[in-house]
C-alpha cells in the first residue's frame, strides 16, 4: 500500500467557473489578481511545478517540466470550504446549503436559546475578530452570547472564557448542532471561545467546529474499507464530522499544519494525509489582505520545497484549493472559482488535466490502494 498526501490551499482558485455570474463573481481569479495587486507572486517551487502553466499569473513562468497541473471545477453547487472539501472526496451536495445574510430568523433564535439556555446578541453577518470587538462588552456587560454568521453556511457563537467557561460554550454549540438541521442544517456550528479586556480581545486556540455530516459516503471511507489510515491535518476532521479520518491532527494556524505535515511525511510508511492550510483564507482572504495572503503562499512554498525533498518512489503529493476568495471583489466572500491542480509523483509526465475536484479522490484511491469506486464521481488522473 502506498502513500498519498492532498494539501489544500484554502480559497486560492485560479479563474471564475461558468455559472460564477449567479453568485455575483464574475470575472474572478483568486491567484491571477492576487498577483496583480502584489506587483507579482514569488513562488518558485510552485512555479516549478507548474502553477504559472496552469492559468497566466504574474511572476510565475509556465514550467519547463511541470507536474501534472490543471483546473478542477465541482458538480455541486455553492462555494463553501465544506462542500469544496466534500467533492475532493467524492460527496456532491444535492444543494447549496443555507446561509443567512439577514441573520438568523426568530424561530431558529428562539430554539437556540431553548437549547443551550443561553440569550443572544449580534445576530448578524460579521468577521470573526470584529464581532467580538463590536459586542464584547456587551457580552461582558450582560452575559448575552454573540451569535453571528458570515457568507459561508455557518452558525457561530463567541464567548468570552470569563463569562462562559469553554466547556459550557462547547455542550452550547453541540446543542445549537441538533437544532440546524433540515432546511437549518448548516455546513458548520463553531464554538470561538475569546479573552482579552475591551479593546484588546483575542481569540483563544480553543476553537471548535460541528460539522455537518457528508450527505454520501466518500473516497476517504473507502480507503478506510481497505485497510488505509486517512490523517486529517487542520479543520479536515471537522469539515468531515470525523466521518473517515481515523486520526485528527491539529493544525490551528499553517505554521502547525506545516510543521504536522513534515513530521507525518518522515514517520508514516501508507495512508493518506490530508491537509487543510486555512490562513490564505480565513486570515488574508476575507479581508482582502494581498500582501499577508503573498506571505502565506511564500510560506507554503518553503514548506512544498521541503515536502518533494521527503518523497519516496512510490510517494503522490497534490495541492489544490477548494474555491476562491479574490481581492478584487465586491465583496468579502468567497468566490465561485476553478481549483488549482498540482500533482507530483515518480515518473510523472506533467501533462495538463482539467477535471472534477472528485478526480482528487479518485485518484488517491487508485494510487494507495489500487482500487476503484464505480458509484463515486471522479476519474483518476495518474
Amino acid at each position: 500500500m502506498r502513500r498519498a498526501t492532498v494539501v489544500v490551499l484554502d480559497a486560492c482558485g485560479v479563474g471564475e467557473l461558468p455559472d460564477a455570474a449567479a453568485y455575483g463573481d464574475q470575472g474572478s481569479n483568486t491567484l491571477a489578481h492576487l498577483a496583480e495587486r502584489v506587483g507579482g507572486l514569488r513562488l518558485p517551487t510552485l512555479e516549478r511545478l507548474g502553477l504559472g502553466s496552469i492559468v497566466p499569473i504574474r511572476g510565475l513562468s509556465p514550467a519547463a517540466h511541470p507536474a501534472v497541473h490543471g483546473r478542477l471545477r465541482p458538480l455541486g453547487p455553492g462555494k463553501e470550504s465544506t462542500t469544496g472539501h466534500w467533492e475532493l472526496m467524492g460527496v456532491v451536495p444535492a444543494q447549496a446549503l443555507p446561509t443567512y445574510p439577514q441573520g438568523f430568523p426568530p424561530d431558529i433564535v428562539r430554539a437556540l436559546h431553548a437549547a443551550t439556555g443561553l440569550r443572544f446578541c449580534c445576530n448578524l453577518p460579521y468577521s470573526g475578530t470584529e464581532v467580538i470587538e463590536a459586542y464584547g462588552p456587551h457580552h461582558l456587560q450582560t452575559g448575552e452570547a454573540i451569535l453571528y454568521t458570515s457568507a459561508d453556511s455557518v452558525l457561530q457563537i463567541a464567548c468570552h472564557v470569563e463569562r462562559v467557561a469553554e466547556p459550557e460554550l462547547y455542550a452550547a454549540c453541540e446543542a445549537a448542532r441538533r437544532v440546524m438541521t433540515g432546511e437549518h442544517a448548516v455546513g458548520r456550528v463553531i464554538a470561538r471561545p475569546f479573552e482579552g479586556v475591551p479593546g484588546s480581545f483575542r481569540r483563544t486556540a480553543g476553537r471548535r467546529d460541528y460539522a455537518l455530516r457528508p450527505p454520501g459516503r466518500s473516497y476517504l471511507e473507502e480507503l478506510q474499507s481497505a485497510h488505509a489510515h486517512v490523517h486529517g491535518v487542520g479543520k479536515i476532521h471537522d469539515l468531515f464530522a470525523g466521518v473517515g479520518v481515523d486520526v485528527k491532527h491539529a493544525g490551528a494556524s499553517n505554521a502547525a499544519g506545516i510543521a504536522v505535515t513534515t513530521r507525518l511525511l518522515r514517520e508514516l510508511d501508507s495512508g493518506l494525509i490530508f491537509v487543510n492550510l486555512v490562513e490564505t483564507d480565513q486570515l488574508y482572504g476575507h479581508r482582502h489582505d494581498v500582501e499577508g495572503f503573498h506571505r502565506a503562499l511564500i510560506e507554503i512554498d518553503r514548506a512544498a520545497a521541503e515536502w518533494l525533498t521527503l518523497l519516496r518512489d512510490d510517494d503522490l503529493l497534490i495541492l489544490t484549493a477548494d474555491h476562491g476568495v479574490d481581492p478584487t471583489a465586491p465583496h468579502t466572500d468567497h468566490t465561485r472559482e476553478h481549483a488549482p491542480l498540482l500533482a507530483t509523483y515518480a515518473g510523472g509526465d506533467g501533462r495538463r488535466h482539467d477535471g472534477l475536484l472528485a478526480d482528487v479522490g479518485a485518484t488517491v484511491l487508485s494510487w494507495v490502494a489500487d482500487r476503484r469506486a464505480p458509484g463515486l464521481p471522479g476519474e483518476p488522473f495518474v
